[in-house]
């Protein structure tokens, strides 16, 4: 199989790396106006069999929209696209055409098992979960404009997670937040620590909270309490926190989210080579989006959000 990857960033380049080692992978095009990679060759990527899309976001629509024309199956890095109106575009130009979206996270062992215990009934019937997503240090100056916001751009992996673990939809959103940091964040709009509750269509009440400057190490956990019992996401012997109790993780934090979830990102693409179905859909990404939308209007008008005023008219 050829595969074309676009884009060699940090995560393009850690994709670069994968796709190179992988068994199914005969030959590797790579693309990157700025970048080169030890991996592949430079080309055209769309001369391949499938395609890798790890650009910045504001070129992820076009790309989709090319891959789907030529109707070459494509993996893209989330989201789809900058807007909800563009990827509603691509969603309906999208004609049948293979599309996953990458929401790690599905991939990880952690989630994984989380879901399972709800769904198995270990927990009993679900009635709390917390989401955090903390890094440990903010993105450059100049990301945080085009970023779409910490809700759009961090907290749309929370918003993924809880919608595929519990299995419910988001329908109310009351977020806030606050600038503690650097002056760049508020002057785009945008601020560096971050917290919602979120009612999920059954009732259930979900806690978020989100920081750029959380000076432990990256942060993801997630908690699921239900009547039988409570499962956690994220405690293991990397998790950057001690307790007063004496509770102590026996190992470096994590540092950043690529060295996190490097095992997830790797089965995600694994997947993609491996699938004829996307086991993260263009309409996954476009509901996630719906609950970041909802969170950011929240967060800036000072109110609960139903999720249904972002999503009429564009369904």
């Amino acid at each position: 199989m050829r595969v074309g990857l676009l884009g060699l960033g940090r995560i393009g380049a850690f994709h670069a790396a994968t796709l190179a080692a992988h068994p199914l992978v005969d030959e590797l095009i790579v693309s990157d106006p700025v970048r080169e990679s030890p991996y592949g060759r430079p080309g055209d990527p769309f001369e391949a069999d499938a395609v890798v899309i790890a650009t910045p976001t504001g070129t992820h629509a076009e790309l989709l929209l090319k891959a789907c024309g030529l109707g070459i199956p494509v993996f893209c890095e989330k989201p789809v696209a900058g807007s909800v109106k563009e990827t509603v575009e691509v969603l309906a130009a999208r004609r049948g055409n293979r599309v996953q979206i990458g929401f790690q996270r599905r991939f990880d062992p952690g989630y994984i098992d989380a879901a399972m215990a709800l769904r198995g009934g270990e927990l009993g019937e679900l009635h709390r979960v917390h989401l955090i997503t903390a890094d440990p240090a903010p993105p450059p100056a100049e990301y945080i404009p085009l970023s779409g916001g910490i809700y759009r751009d961090c907290h749309i992996h929370d918003f993924d997670i809880l919608r595929w673990v519990t299995g419910r939809e988001v329908v109310s959103v009351y977020a806030t937040g606050a600038n503690r940091g650097a002056a760049f964040f508020g002057e785009a709009g945008d601020v560096d620590t971050s917290a919602a509750l979120l009612t999920l269509d059954d009732g259930t009440l979900a806690t978020l909270q989100g920081s750029r400057y959380n000076g432990a190490g990256y942060d993801v956990r997630m908690e699921l309490a239900g009547t039988k019992g409570t499962r956690a996401v994220g405690l293991g012997p990397r998790a950057p926190l001690s307790s007063s109790e004496g509770l102590q993780p026996p190992g470096e934090p994590w540092p950043d989210f690529v060295t996190r979830f490097a095992d997830a990102y790797a089965a995600e693409i694994d997947c993609f080579l491996r699938s004829d179905v996307s086991l993260c859909s263009i309409e996954d990404a476009l509901a996630a989006l719906y609950v970041a939308e909802a969170t950011e209007l929240s967060r800036r008008e000072g109110r609960p959000v139903e999720v249904a005023e972002v999503t009429e008219g564009t369904r």
